[in-house]
């Protein structure tokens, strides 16, 4: 008898998070499932890892199971790290992430630490998922979420992904009944308008609270932004591999000897 897909499951926003609880439940419909999370909020974290203090795992049960559960000290990235090397008996099959409380659409990515744990296994050849809802709320209602999680997952565990390659997918806050589909978009190119809300604690200390604006450039309909705008659910195929490709005949015209 084939054995069940091992499925890594983890997230930022911490293990408690009602998001990932969410993702659990779907994730247990379709196989074996392994949590290890983040024993505290790790949002906008990107992709740093632990390499000056030492990382602690402890297991756990938060909800009835099936699954297996650790609460993890580090980063999402750090998760992931730990799980393929230290938690897991046997390579996943696939890792999702999230469900993130808040937008992780096109300049987000490179900030988010949901996007980056699924993009650490990525790099370790893993099909790999984030998924994240349009609300910041703790309390956000992830039920229309779940029809959408599952038809993405089935899609990759079916089809697998090309190797590097992630996908970023971000769903609208609305009811299911107003989600329109699923877009296979690009990233919008965006950027946050950024400043810093200047304020003084009571020993007369300055602080500073980083607000911003988004700002999208980007016209397009065929990128994640005008999805959303839409009423779709965008998935974006992500990579790491950085390389400017376009960029290197240009930089190879120039005079690096003057």
């Amino acid at each position: 008898m084939a054995k069940r897909p091992l499925i890594l499951v983890t997230n930022d926003d911490g293990i408690t998070a009602p998001g990932l609880r969410t993702l659990i439940s779907v994730m247990n419909q379709l196989g074996e499932v392994v949590v290890v999370a983040p024993d505290s909020p790790q949002s906008a974290m990107g992709h740093a890892i632990t390499i000056n203090s030492t990382l602690y795992i402890e297991e756990m049960t938060i909800d009835d199971g099936p699954q297996k559960e650790y609460a993890c000290s580090g980063t999402p990235a750090d998760c992931v790290k730990i799980a393929v090397n230290e938690i897991l008996d046997r390579r996943p099959d696939i890792c999702v992430s999230g469900i993130n409380h808040g937008s992780n659409s096109s300049i987000n990515v490179i900030y988010s630490g949901t996007m980056s744990a699924a993009l650490e296994a990525g790099i370790e050849s893993i099909p790999a998922i984030g998924f994240s809802l349009l609300d910041y709320s703790w309390g956000a209602n992830f039920e229309h979420c779940t029809t959408f999680v599952k038809t993405i997952a089935e899609n990759v565990l079916e089809n697998g992904l090309n190797d590097g390659v992630v996908l970023n997918v971000n769903i609208p806050n609305k009811t299911a009944s107003d989600i329109k589909g699923i877009k296979v978009c690009r990233q919008a190119r965006a950027n946050w308008k950024e400043k810093f809300d200047k304020r003084q604690n009571p020993m007369g200390r300055d602080y500073y609270w980083l607000t911003g604006e988004f700002i999208n450039m980007d016209q397009g309909e065929d990128t994640d932004e005008w999805a959303l705008e839409q009423d779709y659910v965008s998935i974006v195929p992500v990579q790491f591999d950085l390389t400017a490709h376009h960029a290197i005949k240009t930089l190879n015209t120039w005079d690096f000897n003057a």
